[in-house]
């Protein structure tokens, strides 16, 4: 009789936004808005822009730019961006400790964001940080579809897109007050915790892994 090969899929599998929960993208973003503009000759708020960093790029694009070239701007900024943005953005404060957590729990990282996915590879691999998955272009509920390719029991980021994103996957939604989204704003989306910023993440992990909410990825 044949046998079926069988998997064992980690105990834990958790997912973590990009921008402003990991890096923060604001001063590479702020440059290169500032050098679209000059490429352009049109006039953006680079410092207005980056307070409202989460949606897609489109989405901040249309209040500077016809909608009709939305599409070539996107392409131009992203065309612009590595030689730009990337050396210009670190990392956020405990992002390399929050991954070493999960990886030490036996866990899987991934990370699922709205960023044009080759640029969030070169944000990532410039600053040594190696999640186990990187899945990019998709914005609030829909990294609900990552989240549940992955088996994500937990998602952790700084929007309240990033919170829909997480209980639309039925996930469990972790915030960090580290973006435009404010503690008070996160929680009143529905976050069910609410962290300062990702320092505070090993600890949490820790008593969640010990408490009755426990959820290990699914098959």
């Amino acid at each position: 009789m044949a046998h079926m090969a069988t998997t064992t899929q980690p105990a834990l599998t958790v997912g973590f936004d990009l921008d402003m929960t990991l890096i923060d993208s604001r001063p590479g973003i702020h440059a290169c808005y500032r050098a679209l503009s000059e490429r352009t000759g049109t006039y953006i708020d680079a410092d207005l822009a980056v307070t409202r960093l989460g949606p897609p790029l489109a989405e901040e694009l249309v209040n500077w730019f016809p909608a009709e070239r939305i599409e070539e701007m996107a392409d131009l900024y992203r065309s612009m961006y590595p030689t730009i943005a990337i050396a210009a953005t670190p990392a956020m404060t405990g992002a390399r400790e929050a991954i070493d957590a999960v990886r030490a729990a036996g866990g899987r990282a991934i990370v699922v964001t709205a960023k044009y996915e080759p640029n969030a590879r070169l944000h990532l691999e410039h600053l040594g940080i190696r999640p186990d998955e990187l899945v990019g272009d998709l914005w609030a509920e829909g990294k609900a579809r990552a989240l549940r390719e992955h088996g994500a029991g937990v998602y952790v980021g700084d929007h309240t897109g990033d919170v829909r994103g997480a209980r639309t996957a039925e996930a469990l939604s972790v915030a960090v007050a580290t973006g435009p989204c404010s503690a008070e704003e996160l929680a009143t989306a529905g976050a069910d915790v609410v962290l300062g910023d990702l320092l505070e993440f090993p600890a949490w992990l820790a008593e969640y892994e010990r408490s009755d909410s426990y959820r290990p990825a699914r098959a």
